[in-house]
């Protein structure tokens, strides 16, 4: 099997397969059970500041979005940092760290905004043997409200400020956790990075309503006839989360900034993904809370098998998908496909049929006998009809070949340019013809 070892920032573990700050890894019992099951690190469940205990909600703290077959899509959680003692929390890190020094062990901290609560919490932390510590600059609930959280993450000065002090204060490497509650996530990442920050990790939950209760009028999870906005996760925010790591790590500004890939993780492939797109880690939360800690077993030798017939190592695939991750004006607009129905395969649901005819460019044909045929003429490789259809690999859209006609254009398919960039034909092109 390929060896997934993984060297994070300094920070060494037997796989990249980490579990995110959250429920699962709330207390010794919980990390403990995931080190024996195979993960590679954990990121310890928020700490906060010595002094007033957080209370937590004791009614329902999720919601949740299902599929068809109720498979779990999202999780909307109103939970907050831990609740447990400081001095509880960080007897129980030195005591697992003890018994498991192969494994990583980051903290994850928020603190007021203040230099003096950070200065004071970190070498508590610092002294339980912990590999390095996260800064939540994401939670959007309860939090911050009281100006931390999300409420910092949203402000670039504010986290390269504390990123400065964190620096300043321990030896230990310093992840920035990012908020997605932003419109430019790379606005948080520069000021992270230029604080000295030796990683960023992203992206925290999505501020959400999931559903409202009809009966009661309220948001749910509801508490006594109210909701809350909270955090939303899952598999759901996987495409978001792809998009805004990318955005990161194809940046100029920030190029060789590591990152940490966090947002509905559950399979290999999905790990894989982030990597490809410059995550140099995943962490994972709403796959062990569905499925339990054993989960990453099957993530390991999935990552492995991968490995193996690509013939490559992991940090091969950290970033492979970069260079690929363009803007819509760098699109070669002289690439010509079309869709193709298997007919051994259809079985003849006509979905591809109404979709098409109904809501896009009417290019697949019914015949009496309800066979379905693509009408090239009029096929422009939307690619609608691969989505809606239930059955894999019955449609699939074929490139034509140079030199080919395009039916519905009726020009010939010329060959990928070199650089269609500078290419005439790209009307985003200063040499575009007029």
């Amino acid at each position: 099997m390929a060896d997934l070892t993984s060297n994070f920032i300094g920070i060494k573990s037997p796989n990249p397969f980490w579990l995110a700050s959250a429920p699962p890894t709330d207390k010794e019992y919980n990390v403990r059970r995931a080190f024996e099951a195979g993960w590679g690190g954990v990121v310890w469940k928020t700490l906060g500041e010595q002094g007033p205990p957080v209370v937590n909600v004791n009614g329902p703290r999720y919601g949740a979005i299902w599929g068809a077959d109720r498979r779990l899509l999202g999780l909307n959680n109103i939970e907050l940092i831990t609740d447990r003692p400081l001095e509880v929390n960080l007897r129980e890190m030195k005591s697992v760290k003890r018994d498991y020094p192969d494994r990583a062990l980051i903290a994850s901290i928020m603190v007021p905004c203040t230099e003096e609560a950070w200065k004071a919490i970190l070498p508590l932390v610092e002294e339980t043997g912990a590999d390095g510590v996260e800064l939540n600059f994401g939670c959007p609930h309860g939090m911050s409200e009281r100006g931390m959280g999300s409420a910092v993450g949203q402000v670039p000065e504010y986290i390269e400020m504390v990123t400065r002090w964190v620096k300043q204060y321990t030896r230990m490497p310093c992840i920035v956790k990012l908020t997605p509650n932003i419109t430019d996530i790379r606005k948080p990442a520069m000021a992270a990075h230029a604080g000295g920050a030796d990683a960023v990790s992203l992206i925290n939950t999505i501020n959400s309503i999931t559903s409202v209760d009809l009966d009661l009028f309220a948001p749910e999870p509801t508490i006594d006839g109210k909701g809350a906005h909270g955090g939303y996760c899952g598999p759901a925010v996987k495409p978001i989360a792809l998009n805004m790591v990318s955005e990161i790590a194809r940046s100029p500004e920030m190029r060789g900034l590591p990152i940490s890939g966090i947002g509905g993780v559950t399979t290999w492939k999905d790990a894989a993904e982030f990597m490809a797109l410059g995550a140099g880690n995943v962490q994972v939360c709403t796959a062990a809370m569905t499925y339990g800690f054993k989960i990453v077993q099957e993530m390991i030798s999935g990552l492995s098998q991968y490995l193996d017939e690509k013939e490559i190592s992991l940090s091969d695939l950290v970033g492979r998908a970069v260079p690929n991750v363009s803007d819509w004006q760098h699109l070669n607009l002289n690439y010509v496909s079309k869709a193709k129905i298997d007919q051994e395969l259809c079985i003849s649901c006509g979905r591809c049929y109404a979709a098409c005819e109904d809501t896009s460019h009417q290019a697949i044909d019914m015949s009496e006998d309800r066979v379905f045929t693509v009408k090239d003429d009029e096929c422009v490789a939307c690619n609608l009809c691969v989505n809606v259809c239930p059955v894999e690999d019955c449609i699939t859209m074929e490139q034509m070949a140079p030199g080919a006609v395009d039916p519905r254009t009726g020009k010939v398919v010329e060959a990928v340019p070199a650089d269609w960039t500078t290419h005439p034909n790209n009307p985003m092109s200063a040499t575009a013809a007029e």
